[in-house]
């Protein structure tokens, strides 16, 4: 059962507005190229709105503010800043802004990049010593560290930027009019902050891990 602020966000609005949703939990780019190719109508998965996204994917108001962080296996006491980082191998999940992070900080920092579909590849990267460390937002890297994953986090998150549920351009209006209805009645009647604090207090997650598509 996959749980997080993306989830609860969205079954919370689908239950004040009277939409059914079904959850398809593939990972951030198949979740991509699921909206892409009309097989899904909508995705909630820690989305970053950026201009470039804009021309293909409409978005709702933003409903978490992110940000970016290391993470090393628990007991690495070599990585400390990006600095250490030089010569290294590094990892994040493919079209994240993790990964772009990655790719825009690659020539200053000098370390090598591989991308993972989903979060337990990721986390299996750093476990086995694939990757010295990975890059994830802050709320996924402190959930799955609460639960029992055995890493740690380094220094503190980069500012990120605003998430929001996407549909294809120009498709589902009514859809993401809903889902901004529902999210204003959340945070009106106190709902909103407390899904956060479900997980944002133990330093938690911004929806399964990183990847829910969602069929209407």
């Amino acid at each position: 059962e996959y749980v997080g602020i993306d989830v609860d966000l969205l079954t919370r609005a689908a239950e004040m507005q009277g939409f059914n949703i079904e959850f398809n939990f593939i990972g951030f780019s198949g979740a991509l190229q699921a909206l892409d190719g009309n097989q899904a109508d909508g995705m909630i998965a820690g989305m970053s709105i950026n201009d470039e996204r804009k021309k293909a994917y409409d978005f709702s108001d933003s409903y978490f503010e992110s940000g970016i962080q290391i993470a090393v296996k628990e007991g690495n006491d070599s990585i400390k800043s990006y600095e250490d980082l030089e010569g290294k191998t590094v990892g994040a999940k493919v079209g994240t802004e993790s990964a772009r992070f990655l790719e825009t900080n690659q020539k200053k920092y000098g370390y090598s990049i591989k991308n993972y579909d989903d979060a337990s590849g990721l986390y299996g990267a750093v476990r086995n010593g694939t990757v010295v460390a990975i890059f994830d937002d802050y709320p996924v890297l402190g959930y799955a560290i609460s639960n029992g994953e055995a890493m740690k986090l380094v220094g503190e998150p980069e500012k990120g930027a605003s998430y929001g549920f996407a549909v294809k351009k120009g498709q589902n209006p009514e859809l993401l009019a809903k889902f901004n209805a529902g999210l204003k009645e959340l945070k009106s009647s106190g709902k909103y902050d407390e899904i956060i604090a479900t997980y944002i207090a133990s330093s938690e997650s911004t929806s399964d891990e990183a990847s829910e598509m969602v069929k209407a």
